[in-house]
């Protein structure tokens, strides 16, 4: 049977902690990049230019349908060789993990925005509003109060997908877990110790979400 040891993985405490801060600290950019980026494509989606729609759209989908460890290895290994253009391994995974988020980010603007009464944005364009102070005064201050628990829900998928950017040797949580289980043969303790960092950390987010959603459909 399995001896359990965590001792041992104990003396490794502060490669965790600068793991987890790292980890945190990446998701934060991505989250706060991918949620610009979103914003932006979200909105093309739903303009009355074909062009912008168009555009927006194929990024969108390239991004969904595209593996993210694909992505990854591609902006770190192909894009240099395609353009010329080298990235370090941690501008690759934020580039990386904030374009493949916005491009979920932009189907919950997306979906927000048309769920506005359409209605509201014709009477803002009867008072001679502009289309564009229509969308920034009257649909997105609705639709921001119905988007916040899939963005929320997004983000913390996206606090996982950190977790991948080790394979590019971005220590990061999972990266610093892999060197304390090679230099201690506890593999198994390791990945205990990561997986509870993980649940503690993304614990108050989801009932933080859960209470979001609550109150949404209270007041709706």
């Amino acid at each position: 049977m399995y001896q359990w040891n965590f001792d041992i993985v104990w003396g490794y405490r502060w490669l965790f902690v600068n793991g987890t801060a790292v980890t945190v600290g990446l998701t934060v950019a991505v989250v706060v990049l991918g949620l610009l980026v979103g914003l932006v494509a979200g909105i093309a989606q739903v303009s009355r230019f074909p062009m912008l729609r168009w555009i927006s759209w194929i990024y969108i989908e390239m991004f969904r349908l595209t593996p993210l460890l694909v992505l990854l290895l591609w902006f770190y290994y192909a894009l240099p060789m395609m353009t010329g253009i080298k990235l370090d391994a941690l501008s690759a995974s934020i580039v990386t993990l904030a374009l493949y988020g916005g491009s979920f980010y932009a189907e919950v603007i997306r979906g927000g925005i048309v769920s506005i009464d359409p209605g509201q944005g014709e009477a803002g364009l009867a008072l001679g509003m502009t289309p564009a102070r229509v969308m920034r005064r009257i649909v997105l201050p609705q639709a921001i109060k119905r988007m916040i628990p899939p963005l929320m829900n997004q983000s913390i998928i996206q606090f996982k997908n950190t977790s991948l950017v080790s394979v590019l040797a971005v220590p990061d949580l999972l990266y610093q877990g892999q060197v304390a289980a090679m230099d201690t043969y506890r593999a198994l303790e390791v990945y205990t110790v990561i997986a509870a960092i993980y649940f503690v950390v993304l614990l108050p987010l989801t009932v933080i979400v859960k209470r979001a959603e609550r109150h949404l459909a209270q007041s709706s």
